[in-house]
């Protein structure tokens, strides 16, 4: 930090470093004039008889859960009223994402607003609540629930999966579409090889927590136990399980939770590496904290130059 800066300007440079941030610090992005594009089209992909914009606008900005610290999270939440993020949404709707993915009663309820607003985005949740919590989803729009993914992986583990395939009945029995969140391609390779009754997965490319025993036997040692373990080696595992089904995919934490965008070039880089690596029916889920700079449009012009880049499945 320079000699002068404040506090409180240092943590709202620091936040600056979310989910799709493309300059080199908060500072110059503030600088940055927003890109113009006359073109507001996306590539979309088809999910259940909807069709999904391949980018999707994620909500943890707007939850305050940057995964990078408290004190981003403090930011995010003094930002993101709940107008502002109904102006956020709107922003994306103008640039072509049509979609947007959330949790929790007040995603819901700001999508109500939204809905009566005239906008036409489409709402995908996380859940793992029960059947009145899946009621008040479809009430409010929401066209799709995952299962949430934190709970995915600890049943997973726990050897207990099953019960992940009962809250998918009562998605299913809701009229719903059906999909499983998770952070760990396993958990993929085991329900296609059960055959479950499922419509999309959501991937998270990074399997970011892991124990304290998981780490050593990875790496030797365990990191200081300070905020969350991105390791390199997690992207190309999770594109393998993403190409091997023929169901679409949502990847997720592209940016490693915004710590690649601190660069442009690696911003630019994320995007390009994961359009390259899963399929022409998959899509990939961001964050936006737009208080810097024109996110939306930013992102959505990465998906536009690389989204031709997508494979077919490996089988």
């Amino acid at each position: 930090m320079k000699i002068g800066t404040s506090r409180r300007d240092f943590l709202t440079m620091a936040a600056g470093v979310c989910a799709g941030v493309s300059g080199e610090s908060a500072r110059l992005l503030a600088a940055e004039q927003p890109p113009t594009t006359a073109d507001t089209s996306l590539p979309q992909i088809s999910l259940g008889p909807y069709k999904i914009s391949r980018l999707i606008c994620g909500s943890n900005c707007f939850n305050a859960g940057s995964h990078l610290s408290i004190f981003v999270n403090y930011e995010m939440r003094a930002y993101y009223t709940d107008e502002q993020i109904l102006k956020t949404l709107r922003r994306c709707e103008q640039v072509g994402i049509n979609a947007w993915q959330g949790s929790g009663p007040r995603n819901a309820q700001l999508h109500r607003r939204l809905r009566e607003m005239g906008s036409q985005m489409l709402y995908l949740a996380i859940d793992a609540g029960d059947a009145e919590s899946i009621r008040s989803l479809k009430e409010a729009g929401c066209i799709a629930i995952a299962h949430h993914g934190e709970r995915t992986d600890q049943l997973f583990k726990a050897g207990r999966l099953d019960q992940v395939r009962e809250y998918l009945k009562k998605v299913r029995d809701a009229g719903l579409l059906v999909g499983v969140s998770t952070h760990m391609p396993a958990v993929v390779e085991e329900i296609e090889s059960r055959g479950w009754d499922l419509d999309y997965y959501m991937t998270c490319v990074y399997e970011r927590h892991r124990s304290k025993e998981e780490l050593e036997k990875l790496l030797g040692q365990a990191p200081i136990p300070v905020g969350e373990v991105y390791l390199p080696m997690d992207p190309p595992r999770m594109y393998r399980a993403i190409r091997a089904t023929g169901r679409p995919c949502l990847a997720f934490k592209i940016l490693a939770a915004g710590r690649l965008s601190e660069r442009k070039q690696w911003v630019e880089e994320a995007f390009q590496q994961t359009f390259a690596h899963i399929k022409p029916t998959d899509a990939v889920i961001v964050g936006i904290y737009d208080r810097y700079s024109d996110q939306p449009a930013e992102n959505a012009e990465y998906v536009r130059r690389f989204s031709t880049l997508s494979k077919t499945a490996s089988r």
